[in-house]
């Protein structure tokens, strides 16, 4: 009644006097568990305690099918798992084998069992008996291992009548003494009978050494690129973001690292970006515009206060919390228990800092890091600062998010990252002090925004993402109600799209996979085709339509910082440089008189984000619109060409605002609680924007200079891309339909990397 899951060589021992034993029962299952579904920390398997040393969760090579899918597995698995022994010991060869465990985890699940390199003179028996223990499906799988125990007898005892073997395949001789294949049938017998006995006995536990497997999310959910695994503080679980197939709301997922399953937890419906508690008893998280909280064992969630999308968060013994929201400003404060968020750093305007975020706490509580980003590279960085004074410090430039780790000894590490490789260095938590060189302790951890997708436990216990990192999108138009419709193109890397003024064409930035650069490209919404408009090897973006639908205007930084191009719609001629200055440029709209162009200036060291506007007749010369010691972009010009909407951060989150164009001193706020992304209705009575996720609609009524706004109502929770682009949604002139760039589910993900006892996996 009890399945090992794990069953492999290394834990197939022969005693001195030939007795077989099954080692290791560690993630050993009783066939009629009845733990507690509904709580995580419930687990009929030992504890990652006691499988630290020497256990990898399951090994790919030997996993069933349905366990590296990361189903529920009954008996069937270790049969599975007694067909790939008894084929390895007949061949000398393992009968999956990659270059990664991932690879290896793949071709379980996708290529069939091949037996063309069976010894010749493999008994037809035994040769049935492994193709029905290596049935993909365990439904036509061996049912009882007794039954293999009796086929082995019988094959020995030449009572069944053995078929001419198949042309022998070119292996190393067998040694003269006797047969290999043989002795393995032998061998195969005894560990057969000993399955059904299921004897365990244990030996002296090896010196602690690092051990990495890989876990799988769970089945039928997809991650999103933002999405990675948190490990607990204790190192017993991992918390992450999936969103169910066929679904568009993420939920929360609680994975013990000693299950082979992950459980959801109820309630945290839109959930992103998790983080643990100091007792690793609640989660932190966000959802519809909240930072919340939820106990593992269940229950339903609290909201601690407003918040734009967190990009990290971190919880204090003391009970504070640290979170960043994206897409700009410093880290804010907050208590466990709820309550008023305020500022818990300040942006360093002299190094033009836009963002404060993935903070993490040092032992001490008081002190935490935290990454800056800045417009300029070379200005952003990891830094130490503290719940106690606004000094803050920079410890490592140009690095991503980092945590602090330690080891038994003692010695404290900081964790990061610097491009692909995850890093360690030195780092005394007393003293705020790096010390010696870094070094690397992984490859390929996945990029996220912004920082590093990686965690760790204060026991040692590293979990990270490794591969992938593309932002595959797709375009879909939504009708009012939130209803899915039809999608335009195929999935890619979208960003930027721009509705043509006859609504028969779109524009939209698209990366090429190869080169890693984007270009525009040109859908032809009646013919269901796409053109590429442009071919620089430096990024093209931010595709405007002239308002006859004849040009596109584009930002490129084939000059070195972002310039305004345009280039005729048909694709013909070359490029037009428009504009071109030392700023960083994007391109935001086109008057509906075709007499300006609409931009955004980003990194000002006083002012941040500011619009501006360019003439495209006279003397070109620009002059700025909107300009603020706070961010002010996602400019949009009303139809009538009287009125300009547009995004700031001036009341300290960002709200959607109305001002008359050209600017004469008259401005309204049109949102009530967050937005930004602003676009008119082409009949100017209707206003969109986005809050926490949902798409909102405002009546407006605009007589001489006065402009009247109505209540926000809001339309439909958009699925959209989470990234910095502008128009993550495009309205149809009517206001009745939306084009949303949404992410694509990902029907296969990447497994978790977890590595125990990381440091000594570290290469002295």
């Amino acid at each position: 009644g009890i399945i090992h899951r794990d069953l492999k060589p290394a834990n197939v021992k022969v005693r001195p006097d030939g007795s077989v034993k099954v080692l290791d029962f560690g993630l050993a299952k009783a066939l009629d568990d009845d733990a507690t579904a509904g709580d995580p920390r419930h687990s009929p398997t030992l504890s990652i305690a006691a499988t630290r040393v020497g256990v990898i969760l399951g090994t790919a090579a030997y996993m069933s099918p349905e366990q590296a899918k990361g189903k529920p597995v009954d008996r069937r698995a270790d049969i599975w798992a007694f067909g790939v022994v008894l084929l390895e010991m007949l061949t000398g060869r393992r009968m999956y084998s990659g270059e990664t465990a991932a690879e290896t985890l793949a071709f379980v699940m996708t290529k069939d069992p091949t037996f063309d390199a069976l010894p010749a003179e493999t008994p037809a028996g035994v040769r049935r008996l492994l193709r029905r223990c290596l049935d993909k499906d365990p439904k036509r799988r061996l049912q009882a291992i007794g039954e293999a125990r009796v086929a082995i007898e019988e094959t020995l005892s030449g009572a069944v009548p053995e078929a001419a073997p198949p042309a022998p395949v070119a292996l190393a001789p067998p040694p003269p003494s006797r047969p290999v294949a043989w002795m393995a049938i032998a061998g195969a017998a005894a560990l057969a009978a000993l399955a059904l006995a299921v004897v365990h006995f244990r030996e002296a536990p090896p010196k602690a050494s690092a051990v990495r497997f890989f876990v799988a999310p769970t089945e039928k959910t997809s991650l999103r690129p933002w999405d990675f695994p948190v490990v607990s503080p204790n190192g017993e679980y991992l918390a992450f973001a999936a969103v169910p197939v066929g679904q568009q709301t993420s939920t929360l997922w609680v994975r013990p690292l000693q299950s082979l399953t992950a459980q959801s937890l109820p309630g945290t419906e839109g959930a992103s970006t998790p983080f643990w508690s100091p007792d690793s008893r609640s989660i932190g998280f966000w959802a519809q515009g909240k930072l919340k909280k939820v106990e593992v064992s269940g229950g339903p969630p609290q909201t601690l206060c407003d918040a734009g999308f967190l990009v990290g968060g971190a919880w204090g013994r003391d009970g504070a919390i640290l979170f960043a929201t994206f897409p700009t400003g410093p880290l804010r404060r907050v208590a466990a228990a709820g309550g008023e968020a305020k500022p818990a750093t300040t942006l360093d305007s002299s190094r033009q800092e836009t963002l404060h975020s993935r903070p993490a706490f040092l032992p001490d509580g008081r002190h935490f890091l935290y990454h800056a980003a800045a417009t300029q590279a070379e200005n952003s960085g990891v830094h130490v600062g503290s719940l106690d004074s606004k000094d803050t410090r920079r410890l490592l430039a140009g690095a991503s998010n980092a945590i602090f780790a330690a080891a038994a000894s003692g010695q404290g590490y900081l964790l990061f990252a610097r491009g692909d490789p995850l890093m360690a260095q030195p780092f005394d938590a007393k003293k705020l002090e790096l010390s010696g060189e870094a070094f690397p302790i992984a490859e390929r951890v996945t990029g996220n925004l912004p920082g590093a997708a990686f965690s760790v436990s204060e026991n040692g216990v590293l979990a990270y993402q490794s591969g992938g990192g593309t932002n595959t999108t797709q375009l879909v138009w939504f009708d009012r109600s939130g209803k899915r419709l039809e999608p335009v193109g195929p999935p890619g890397d979208y960003s930027n799209p721009a509705l043509s003024p006859d609504e028969k064409k779109l524009a939209v930035g698209r990366t090429d996979p190869a080169a890693k650069t984007r270009d525009l490209w040109i859908f032809d919404l009646t013919r269901g085709t796409a053109s590429r408009l442009t071919f620089d090897p430096a990024d093209d973006l931010n595709p405007t339509w002239s308002p006859d639908g004849s040009r596109i205007a584009f930002a490129s930084d084939r000059k070195g910082p972002r310039n305004i191009y345009q280039k005729l719609a048909a694709g013909t001629g070359e490029e037009e440089l428009l504009f071109e200055s030392p700023e960083r440029k994007s391109v935001e709209d086109w008057s509906a008189d075709g007499r300006f162009l609409l931009y955004n200036v980003g990194g000002a060291s006083k002012t941040r984000d500011d619009l501006w506007v360019l003439p495209l007749t006279g003397d070109r010369k620009p002059s700025p619109l909107v300009m603020t010691p706070f961010n002010d972009n996602q400019g949009q010009i009303s139809p009538d060409g009287r009125w300009l909407a547009y995004r700031s951060a001036e009341s300290g989150k960002y709200e959607v605002y109305v001002q008359t164009f050209p600017p004469s001193g008259g401005k309204w706020q049109i949102s009530t609680a967050g937005g930004e992304e602003p676009r008119w209705r082409r009949d100017g009575k209707e206003l969109f924007y986005v809050a926490a996720e949902k798409l909102m609609a405002v009546a407006v009524k605009a007589a001489g200079s006065s402009f009247e706004a109505g209540i926000p109502k809001e339309l439909f929770e958009a699925p959209l891309v989470r990234a910095s682009h502008r128009n993550r949604y495009l309205a149809a002139s009517n206001g009745q339909r939306f084009i949303v760039n949404m992410t694509v589910e990902q029907t296969t993900v990447s497994p978790f990397t977890v590595v125990l006892n990381w440091l000594a996996a570290v290469k002295k």
